[in-house]
């Protein structure tokens, strides 16, 4: 446009004389002064502070179960297959069902779904908590004792020693148990992960995760040292009781957070809808990138499920060592949460992703060297510290890159790749852990971590390009 040329009016371009800003023809520009980071910004909104409270309190009682029944089948059984194959019972709905999870979510009411499932979840706990209760007064079913064997002999694949058991009725109803439950969450987890985003706006949703991942830590931390405390006072179905408890306060604190704006619903054609979901994160290749860092790296360099085993007979710490050390990353991952939220926006999220991830294989092989109890409470603290920064990323750039009509079948393809990767990493080392010891699976599983970083940087070299996290990204 020449200098005389003005826009006019109706015209966009068009703004009145008396409201532009000088230029350095006419003076110098005046700066907008930056916008003061507010570290609580997330808070401000009350359907947040609801949800994190309850989230909070939920994770507690979640992760108090997971001590419990680990501990409860590991004693009951000697197995490192056993352990394994509590990981297999929770991937299995996360592998089968995601897809329908998140099409489902796009379609329905996803604070409907969230309530549902958490009135499922605490229906199982409390079924967990009879079972453990009365494990010595089951009827013996052929179907109890037909699941024994097949347990049984699935161990015995892949033990190197025969000293373990599976004589209790109990662990086949265990393992269906926490079948049922996991198929209830898989489905909250994708309307949860697809509601999180409609409960701030926008420009405070790195806030709002960070705070997220720092609320799910605090639950990883009181929720295992609590649990292992009450384990020994207080024995299993009581943790079991406690976390139904639990979840139905999740699901009072959700209920009177007002609805939110959905956008447009899936089209009705599930699988079409499931495609378009797959075909969105395959064209994108940052978040296929961090998905598959993630994915990858839980899968080979998590030591979660082997925790009973180092703290039975390599750190020789019982149950409540047991609890200190799963407590161990949610310290890490809590306090590095904290910095994260004080600190301003990362602006090279890619390459810290890359360095984090790195930094968690690297930690896990000096835990599984480790024979001793504190220096190995020092690496798996580390791990979190570096775990908290990934997921912050991690999560921040895939709901920011995703339209909102799609969250639901996006955090579904999310929740297959990277919470099956939990299970199946639980279910990873316990076979290696019973065919090799655990302390090569987990020295193993980190190794392959920092080859899988070297790898992502090399095949999608964008990742490292990723600069802040407060910038639109699509």
């Amino acid at each position: 446009m020449a200098d005389d040329e003005q826009p006019h009016a109706s015209q966009p371009g068009y703004e009145p004389p008396s409201s532009r800003r000088p230029t350095s023809a006419e003076g110098s520009l005046e700066e907008t002064p930056p916008k003061k980071h507010d570290p609580y910004a997330a808070f401000r909104h009350l359907g947040f502070s609801l949800y994190s409270i309850g989230n909070v309190v939920s994770v507690i009682g979640r992760l108090m179960l997971f001590i419990a029944v680990e501990w409860e089948v590991y004693e009951r059984t000697n197995s490192a297959t056993a352990l394994g194959l509590i990981g297999l019972a929770i991937a299995l709905p996360v592998v089968l069902l995601s897809l329908p999870a998140g099409h489902v979510a796009d379609r329905y009411s996803r604070k409907t779904i969230v309530l549902i499932s958490q009135a499922l979840s605490a229906i199982c706990s409390l079924a967990l908590a009879v079972v453990s209760w009365k494990h010595l007064d089951l009827p013996a079913w052929p179907i109890l004792q037909s699941g024994n064997r097949l347990l049984a002999a699935i161990a015995g694949t892949f033990e190197r020693e025969a000293n373990y058991r599976f004589d209790d009725l109990s662990l086949p109803l265990i393992y269906l148990i926490l079948l049922t439950s996991a198929t209830a969450r898989t489905f909250g987890w994708a309307a949860r992960a697809a509601y999180f985003p409609t409960l701030v706006p926008r420009d405070v949703f790195a806030n709002a995760v960070t705070w997220n991942s720092s609320i799910f830590q605090i639950g990883s931390v009181i929720g295992p040292a609590i649990g292992g405390l009450l384990l020994v006072r207080m024995g299993f179905p009581t943790i079991y009781v406690i976390d139904a408890i639990c979840a139905l306060a999740f699901f009072f604190l959700v209920l009177p957070i007002r609805r939110a704006h959905q956008g447009a619903r899936a089209e009705s054609n599930a699988w079409r809808s499931l495609v378009e979901g797959l075909r969105f994160v395959f064209s994108r290749k940052i978040i296929l990138a961090t998905i598959t860092l993630d994915m990858v790296a839980v899968l080979l360099g998590g030591a979660t499920a082997l925790l009973p085993i180092f703290a039975d007979k390599i750190l020789h710490t019982g149950p409540v060592g047991l609890g200190w050390m799963r407590a161990a990353p949610g310290i890490g991952a809590f306090v590095m949460a904290l910095v994260i939220a004080y600190l301003p926006p990362m602006k090279q999220a890619g390459r810290t992703l890359l360095w984090c991830v790195a930094g968690f294989g690297l930690a896990t092989i000096i835990f599984g060297l480790s024979r001793n109890i504190w220096l190995s409470l020092a690496m798996l603290f580390l791990t979190g510290v570096f775990d908290s920064v990934s997921v912050v990323i991690r999560h921040t750039l895939i709901q920011l890159l995703t339209p909102d009509e799609m969250r639901g079948r996006i955090s579904a393809v999310n929740n297959i790749f990277i919470g099956t990767s939990n299970e199946l990493g639980a279910l990873e080392s316990g076979l290696t852990a019973a065919a090799f010891g655990p302390v090569l699976s987990v020295v193993g599983g980190g190794i392959g971590t920092i080859l899988v970083v070297l790898g992502v940087a090399k095949i999608w070299p964008e990742t490292r390009k990723i600069g802040a996290l407060d910038k639109d990204l699509r």
